[in-house]
């Protein structure tokens, strides 16, 4: 084979071909982890005094990048290239890592070795962890939870063997904090684990973390902070309202990369709402340049303040906020004092105790994937509205994994005599079926399901997600054509309306 042929095989970066640890814990692929470089100003590279910290080691690939970058920047101002790496390796590059596994492999990746101190390194160090450190730290039990990142004392004490999953950098004592602080770093860049089982929903439950390395970041005081998290802040998520209102009011996240795909940044791993990277500036304040990418495009890219005046949330979708705005001005209320809570007759989703036939004093219950027959007296909540018309939806549906959108599942009706688990959530009650069915055919526009979507990021229904929806006269059925003309929107604002949503037949 000629020299010019095997220039030319494919030669993959191992980074790009490592098994996830899990959706929860996510390696970056090394062209993600350089757009998030690109953020940064790029005299940060040139300069032997910029320290970066990657707080979540996990594959090494920011740090390793990064050490690239700076050789290109600095070589030419060192006598020779080991002098360069030297200066670069121990005095600009710095990591804890989120386990000892993740340690070993970032320092692989970082220095050529897992052993910082041994002859294969690129430089050698006086420790064989280098800079790249991991220190086994302990969850502050407190009446049963961990008192920094509520993780269940049932779950997580798990003696010496096991990885403890007290992330150090969270957990890390004040003194520790200070050294950190007292070291300036300019830049603090990681992609942190997303979330820990609470312990809850038979240990399928979780709550996300990703929020407290973005805040104890904050306390170091760098230049910048970039990190890669989850999208689910925007809207909701257990334990965010506070942070996602410091993130909305912050004006110093001045760029945001929104990936309502989450394939459109990582390969074989489903984040519910996709993903999100940002860039935070200490020094500058000012609108945030928010950018979303779908099916590996920039589909738009607009400058303005996180935070809305009257909306909590933040609104994914830039060109609905026109809208959102024209929908406001006729101040109707909203379609969520309309829809019930999670388990609307108390029936949990595995509920079983009912008969496949009619009996006496029995109602039909609407249950996951079945109808059955129960005792009406076993129906402990919102019994008044067993024998009135109503609208049943499916709890759980979808996340935006596609595109154009569905949204939620198609609705049904509710006849007098009937109730449902917690499968679905209950529309009502109305009078007669004739009310239930017009209002059948306003959630199938592609209006309601447009607002729907500005609330809904993970699979998820719940009542929030319908409040940015106007309650409708629904003595009238409603299509796309009168809403649209009732709120008067553009033809530009239609036509987004319509690229978004399918229709649901």
């Amino acid at each position: 084979m000629a020299i010019k042929d095997i220039e030319n095989i494919h030669k993959p970066d191992i980074l790009s071909c490592l098994a996830n640890l899990s959706s929860d814990e996510v390696f970056t692929p090394p062209n993600i982890a350089n757009d998030m470089l690109n953020l940064l100003p790029e005299e940060l590279f040139k300069s032997p005094d910029t320290k970066f910290l990657d707080p979540c080691c996990k594959s090494g690939v920011f740090l390793r990048e990064i050490a690239k970058r700076l050789i290109n920047g600095l070589r030419d101002k060192f006598p020779t290239l080991e002098k360069c790496l030297e200066h670069i390796f121990k005095k600009q590059l710095f990591g804890i890592s989120i386990t000892e596994l993740t340690g070993l492999l970032s320092r692989r990746s970082l220095y050529c070795s897992r052993n910082a101190s041994g002859e294969f390194s690129i430089v050698h160090f006086n420790d064989e962890q280098g800079n790249v450190k991991f220190n086994r730290t302990e969850h502050k039990w407190n009446h049963g939870r961990c008192e920094v990142c509520g993780a269940p004392k049932s779950a997580y004490d798990r003696g010496e063997i096991l990885e403890t999953h007290a992330y150090e950098f969270i957990h890390m004592n004040e003194d520790k904090i200070e050294e950190l602080s007292n070291m300036q770093f300019d830049v603090v860049i990681g992609n942190p684990p997303y979330q820990l089982n609470d312990g809850g929903g038979n240990g399928k439950s979780a709550k996300p973390i990703y929020q407290f390395f973005i805040n104890r970041a904050k306390e170091l005081n760098p230049k910048y902070i970039t990190m890669i998290i989850p999208a689910r802040w925007y809207v909701g998520g257990k334990g965010l309202d506070e942070f996602r209102q410091q993130m909305l009011t912050d004006k110093r996240v001045r760029i945001l990369d929104d990936f309502p795909i989450t394939s459109d940044c990582f390969f074989e791993v489903t984040v519910k709402g996709g993903v999100c990277y940002f860039r935070w500036d200490r020094d500058d304040e000012g609108k945030c340049k928010i950018s979303r990418h779908e099916n590996g495009h920039l589909s738009s890219s607009v400058e303005r303040y996180l935070f809305e005046e009257g909306y909590n949330v933040l609104i994914r979708y830039s060109e609905a906020i026109p809208i959102l705005k024209k929908i406001r001005k006729f101040q109707e209320k909203t379609f969520d004092t309309i829809v019930s809570s999670r388990r609307p007759f108390g029936l949990n989703s595995n509920f079983k105790d009912f008969c496949n036939t009619y009996f006496k004093n029995s109602c039909k219950v609407y249950a996951n994937k079945t109808i059955g027959y129960v005792d009406r007296r076993k129906i402990g909540l919102n019994s008044s509205w067993i024998d009135l018309h109503k609208i049943y939806i499916s709890f759980a549906y979808g996340a935006g994994e596609s595109f154009p959108h569905q949204i939620i599942n198609k609705p049904f009706l509710g006849e007098p005599n009937s109730c449902c688990t917690e499968t679905y959530l209950h529309i009502g009650p109305f009078e007669n079926q004739i009310i239930a069915e017009n209002v059948i055919s306003y959630i199938k526009t592609k209006f309601f399901r447009f607002l729907v979507l500005q609330m809904k990021i993970t699979q998820n229904a719940t009542r929030g997600v319908y409040q940015f929806v106007p309650l409708q006269d629904f003595n009238e059925p409603w299509t796309d054509e009168k809403l649209y003309k009732k709120y008067g929107l553009s033809s530009d604002e239609i036509a987004f309306i319509e690229s978004m949503i399918k229709p649901m037949e």
